[in-house]
């Protein structure tokens, strides 16, 4: 997608599916949303490849559409970068009036243009929360460029350090760009053992665009195989889906004990 016109036509198809009666061309408009692997979640539950996407649309459109009572509208709000579409779709009244429900859709594209991850939240606060869960996701997934994705151009970035930092985590330093974001993660990759990093499942508070992200992290130290774990909290800010806002606050003398490998 490479234009306005692109973007909310995208969302009006996403919309118009779960109005579609007539099964055969729900199933073909479905199949040109979503790839075949593609997954779906929503607060409560997660719908995983095409078929249990279909039954989920499927069941919404008998419950509320075939009845008469209602039909899916998408705001002209969508907002596109990189494989990312962010929008929102109002659920109203068939014979008009004003929405009596709404979901924020964030959605990641292949690169066929279908989704392949399908994020729908309901309520104010939904967008918030779209990109917070997305970026944890991106984050465990410790692929720096994708991690970089979700930030915007210019980052307000703290993490609680002193300001000399320390010479055992030299990741550790100024940032404010979205590249040095992109820069901060690989350099965080290249003193710790892939596949041997993770955490305790975070608790995600959220106060309309701010979000306090509460957790322990686990990593494995490349240069001495020490592995330690440290509580940590995030505070970001959601701005049109990017976030603009990173501080960190974490164990840090843990962190600098385990890569020097000396008691502090």
């Amino acid at each position: 997608m490479t234009s306005t016109t692109d973007i909310e036509t995208f969302a009006s198809r996403y919309a118009t599916v779960w109005n579609e009666p007539d099964p055969a061309r729900r199933s073909a408009a479905i199949a040109a949303l979503w790839d075949e692997d593609g997954v779906a979640f929503i607060g409560s539950a997660d719908y995983r490849g095409r078929d249990a996407i279909q039954a989920r649309v499927t069941e919404a459109h008998e419950q509320f559409v075939a009845t008469g009572e209602f039909r899916f509208v998408a705001a002209n709000d969508a907002v596109h970068h990189h494989n990312a579409v962010t929008f929102t779709v109002h659920m109203v009244p068939a014979a008009g009036g004003e929405p009596v429900w709404a979901g924020v859709v964030f959605a990641l594209l292949g690169e066929d243009g279908r989704i392949h991850r399908d994020y729908q939240f309901a309520g104010a606060q939904a967008a918030t929360r779209a990109v917070v869960t997305e970026f944890l996701s991106r984050l465990a997934e410790g692929k720096p460029e994708q991690i970089a994705e979700l930030f915007a151009e210019a980052v307000d970035w703290q993490l609680d350090w002193p300001v000399e930092g320390h010479p055992a985590v030299p990741w550790i330093k100024p940032r404010s760009t979205r590249a040095e974001v992109a820069d901060h993660f690989r350099a965080l990759n290249t003193f710790h053992v892939p596949g041997k990093s993770g955490g305790v499942a975070p608790r995600i508070l959220i106060d309309g665009p701010d979000a306090v992200v509460l957790g322990e992290i686990r990593q494995t130290v490349k240069a001495n195989g020490k592995a330690y774990s440290a509580r940590c909290a995030l505070q970001l800010t959601i701005d049109h889906g990017l976030i603009t806002r990173y501080h960190v606050y974490e164990d840090s003398l843990t962190v600098a004990q385990a890569l020097s490998g000396s008691d502090l």
